[in-house]
């Protein structure tokens, strides 16, 4: 009952190399196992970065710059300078008060309304003068 000679199961010189070379051959086949699957945060975390740099130079950088620009204004605020406050009412300035928080409008000859500097929206320059006025 054993295994006849000849037969491809008889283990001898030929065959063991044959078979070491099909086993080579079937390791270079067989896939490699897969790696472990990529983090989420490794995807989201570029997106992310980009949206906080587009959004400090579209809307907080450019806001920073405007703010700015009104404090120079509010702080250059002197006596007979005409502005314009929140609320629309042009006139000009008759007194600053010491600690810089008020100012007194002179809106018409017997007229003048004290406002805190916050609420002037702008200076006007003569060309902005001459528009209102027209």
């Amino acid at each position: 009952m054993g295994v006849r000679p000849g037969c491809l199961h008889w283990p001898n010189e030929k065959t063991k190399s044959m078979n070491s070379w099909l086993h080579f051959a079937f390791l270079l086949a067989v896939e490699p196992p897969p790696a472990d699957p990529p983090s989420p945060w490794g995807s989201l975390i570029p997106p992310m970065i980009m949206i906080a740099v587009f959004y400090y130079f579209m809307l907080l950088r450019p806001r920073a710059a405007e703010d700015r620009k009104r404090k120079a204004v509010l702080d250059g605020l002197k006596k007979n300078d005409r502005v314009v406050t929140a609320g629309g009412i042009i006139g000009t300035v008759a007194q600053v008060s010491n600690d810089g928080q008020e100012v007194t409008l002179k809106v018409d000859d017997s007229t003048r309304i004290k406002f805190r500097r916050s609420s002037v929206s702008s200076v006007l320059t003569d060309e902005k003068d001459d528009a209102a006025k027209s």
